[in-house]
């Protein structure tokens, strides 16, 4: 019996995947007459027929069916030992602890960890999610390595001496509208239509800093408070109110919520920046790169 082959599985997998020869190939940048070559060879190792041809492509047999769930887990071992062998010639390895408020946690920091595990697979990256005032205690009593917290005019004046900071967004704020809501579908309002809404606030910790209504805003009516954004968005969703958002959380928005930018000159802004000591291992120089660039990924989305 002839030998299976990894480029034979991968055909394999290619054509139950696509459903015919033609598309497999173009998948794999083959050409046609390769992909027959090495269906033909499969077929040979194996003994057995693995696909059936007919008028709108190739179907697997059963036999096609149980080899390609084999070439999947022999396929996905030997992915595995490249990513291994990669490792060992990667310099940054060890552990990270990264630390974020909830709604960085929600989507940037998350897909820095997906970077680093690509980019460094010897790195295992330990998350968790606090609000700014508990990061930096955390970060100086060396607890955690990074501290991912929200700056700005309207926010607490945290003490950074013999910290590093490095900015990673400019911390625009949104509206989360209902779907059916007056507001949504409109591109920008004036801060001024703001005046009368219902407010979806945050509510936690006396120290932690929370969301609140539209900073600018005086005496805005507060309809409900929440401490986790899943409640405070499934509340806008429902009807019962609008809520601030900010910029980095936009992309996790469930559906019934619209977002809604407010022109507002009054309002100074934030920004999202990571903090850490001031000598960063490699191990940390790495993390604040992948945070870096996934916030620049963000930043340039339409």
């Amino acid at each position: 019996m002839a030998d299976f082959t990894l480029t034979g599985l991968r055909v394999v997998q290619a054509v139950i995947d696509t459903g015919s020869f033609t598309a497999a190939a173009d998948a794999l940048g083959y050409t046609q007459s390769a992909v027959s070559r090495q269906m033909a060879a499969m077929e040979a190792a194996a003994g057995v027929t693995l696909f059936v041809r007919g008028a709108r492509g190739v179907t697997p047999s059963p036999a096609g069916m149980m080899l390609a769930r084999r070439a999947a887990t022999a396929l996905n071992e030997i992915d595995a030992v490249s990513t291994d062998l990669a490792g060992l010639h990667d310099h940054v390895t060890g552990r990270v602890a990264i630390t974020a408020f909830p709604s960085a946690a929600a989507v940037l920091v998350p897909r820095a960890m997906a970077r680093l595990r690509n980019d460094h697979p010897g790195l295992i990256a330990e998350f968790g999610e606090a609000s700014s005032p508990t990061q930096l205690r955390q970060l100086r009593a060396h607890r955690i390595d990074i501290a991912v917290i929200g700056v700005g005019a309207d926010l607490p004046a945290y003490d950074f001496e013999g910290l590093r900071r490095d900015l990673l967004l400019d911390g625009h704020l949104l509206l989360a509208v209902p779907a059916n809501h007056r507001l949504a579908g409109r591109g920008t309002i004036p801060v001024t239509e703001l005046g009368d809404e219902p407010w979806i606030v945050g509510k936690g910790l006396r120290d932690d800093p929370q969301f609140g209504a539209w900073p600018t805003l005086d005496h805005p009516r507060i309809a409900y408070a929440a401490r986790e954004w899943p409640t405070r968005l499934g509340l806008v969703a429902a009807g019962l109110g609008i809520a601030v958002l900010p910029e980095v959380a936009a992309a996790a928005v469930p559906t019934g919520v619209r977002i809604v930018q407010v022109d507002d000159p009054a309002w100074l802004g934030r920004a999202i920046v990571a903090v850490t000591v001031r000598d960063r291992s490699p191990e940390v120089t790495a993390t604040v790169g992948a945070l870096r660039q996934e916030a620049a990924q963000l930043r340039a989305a339409p």
